[in-house]
Order: C-alpha cells, then sequence, then structure tokens
C-alpha cells in the first residue's frame, strides 16, 4: 500500500507541475489576446492586465489590416519566406549530401567551418551589409533579404540535415547505384524522400525565423511598401504609441501563417529534430 501510495502521489505531483507549466505557458497568449479586444479608453478604466473588457473592441482587428497594412507587410513577409526558406533549404541539403555521401576531402574541417558561423552575431555584419548592399543596388529588394538569410541560416540548416543524413544506412547508396543511379538520382529520388521529417522540421523552423527577422529587414529595406511583419508592426506602433490593442491585434493576425505551417509539418517535427542529433 505504502509503495502503491508513493507512485500516485508521485503521478498527482507530476500532473500538478506539468499543468502548472501549461498556465505558466498559456498566460503570455491569454494577456495577448485580453489586449487585443482592448479600447483604449479601457486602458484608463482600471481594467486589468488579465481582465475582459466589458465590450469587445473588434474594431482593433479590422484597424491593424487597414490603418496599419497588415496584409501588405503579411504579403511582402510571404514573399521573402516563400523564396528563402525552399531554396535555403535545398542549398543546405545539397551541402550536407556533400559532407555525408560523397567522397570528399575534409568533411569534419568544412563541417566545422560552417558551424563556425553560428557565431557570427547579426549585429557585426550590419555595417559591412549596408555598405556592400548600396554598391550592389540590392539595398530595398527581397534578394538582398534572401541573400542575408540564407548566409545566416545555412550552419543551421547544415548541422540538421547533416546529423539526419548520417542516419540513413549507406547500404541504401549501394543499391541505388547497383540501379544505375548516379549522384544526383540518389540526392533527389532516395535521400531527400527520406529525410522528409528533417525538412518539414527545417521549413517550421526556417519560417518562423524568416517571418519573426527583424535587424535585417530592418536596415535593408527602407520603402515602406517592401517593409516585413516586424519592421511594419513596429512602424504601427509608432503611428499608435499609446494604442496596444491595434498592436496585439496585429501580432493575433501575423501568427496564423506561421501557426498553418506548423499544423501542415507538425507530424514530422519530432521524428526530424530526433534524427537530426542521433550520431
Amino acid at each position: 500500500m505504502q509503495a502503491g501510495g508513493f507512485k500516485t502521489l508521485k503521478k498527482c505531483g507530476i500532473y500538478l507541475f506539468m499543468l502548472v507549466m501549461v498556465l505558466v505557458w498559456m498566460a503570455p497568449i491569454y494577456t495577448l489576446i485580453a489586449t487585443a479586444i482592448k479600447a483604449k479608453r479601457d486602458f484608463y478604466n482600471n481594467v486589468g492586465l488579465f481582465g475582459i473588457p466589458p465590450v469587445i473592441a473588434w474594431s482593433n482587428f479590422s484597424n491593424a489590416i487597414t490603418k496599419g497594412r497588415l496584409l501588405l507587410y503579411m504579403r511582402n513577409d510571404l514573399v521573402v519566406c516563400c523564396l528563402k526558406v525552399p531554396l535555403g533549404i535545398f542549398v543546405e541539403a545539397l551541402a550536407a549530401f556533400a559532407m555525408t555521401r560523397l567522397n570528399i576531402r575534409h568533411k569534419t574541417g568544412i563541417f566545422i567551418f560552417f558551424i563556425v558561423g553560428m557565431m557570427l552575431p547579426i549585429q557585426v555584419a550590419l555595417v559591412p551589409i549596408n555598405v556592400i548592399y548600396s554598391r550592389l543596388k540590392l539595398i530595398n529588394t527581397y534578394w538582398g533579404l534572401f541573400y542575408a538569410y540564407v548566409g545566416f541560416g545555412i550552419s543551421y540548416g547544415i548541422l540538421i540535415l547533416r546529423g539526419f543524413f548520417r542516419t540513413i544506412p549507406t547500404d541504401i547508396d549501394d543499391a541505388g547505384r547497383i540501379d544505375g543511379c548516379g549522384k544526383w538520382r540518389l540526392f533527389w529520388n532516395i535521400i531527400l524522400p527520406i529525410a522528409k521529417p528533417a525538412i518539414a522540421t527545417l521549413v517550421i523552423m526556417d519560417f518562423l525565423a524568416t517571418w519573426n527577422e527583424y535587424i535585417l529587414a530592418l536596415i535593408i529595406i527602407n520603402d515602406n511598401g517592401k517593409k516585413t511583419v516586424p519592421v511594419g508592426l513596429m512602424t504601427f506602433v509608432q503611428e499608435h504609441s499609446t494604442d496596444f490593442g491595434y498592436l496585439c491585434a496585429g501580432v493575433l493576425i501575423s501568427v496564423l501563417p506561421v501557426l498553418l505551417v506548423y499544423l501542415i509539418f507538425q507530424r514530422y517535427f519530432v521524428e526530424g529534430v530526433a534524427g537530426a542529433v542521433k550520431q
């Protein structure tokens, strides 16, 4: 009885801890929603941070779209994400394939070279990027964001894909060569389909990182018509500096594309991360 009672108490403690963690995790989301539905007057009428206003200000969402031009910023961000995410992952997959399946020299050294790139802070490269992009006329272009995003994201993508590719048995390569597969067919028709979990994981994380990136987009894009969501929201805040309802409503709307991408690829997420870290 004592052993059974201890197990029951332990299980209740675990469930209680998990419940507390869920509440802690949900608190910022609830606060964001509660703020998004408050009118400006509610912030001065003793409506608390977690309080629900007596009248829901649905106009915050419509104003975020119309006055804040949020749909324009979301369209610009989608263009950048649809350009960077697939092309970036393709380049990272080619590099990871070369380092795991091809007979090239200094594979470990090349991998370390890419990983060292993860230690470079974005802030260090802002001035050189601005100077070089000004000379190449890449300021206020989506391609300018693409090159910068791929350069800073390639190290992490290679880390994930290289780890996953190493878990694929080399016997599959031998079987493919016996059937007449060249290097390209081996990469495109065999390795990439097997690596769907890792690729889906990268799609989720890369899309999220690109969608939320602020510093590079702030430096490279100056045209209001080409700004992405994070920079656009900050512009909106400057125009309505005290109206947090507009801001939170815009943030809620801008989360929808990221949530959609996660729901599409989430079934591969855990498997992709597990395979990537397995050596």
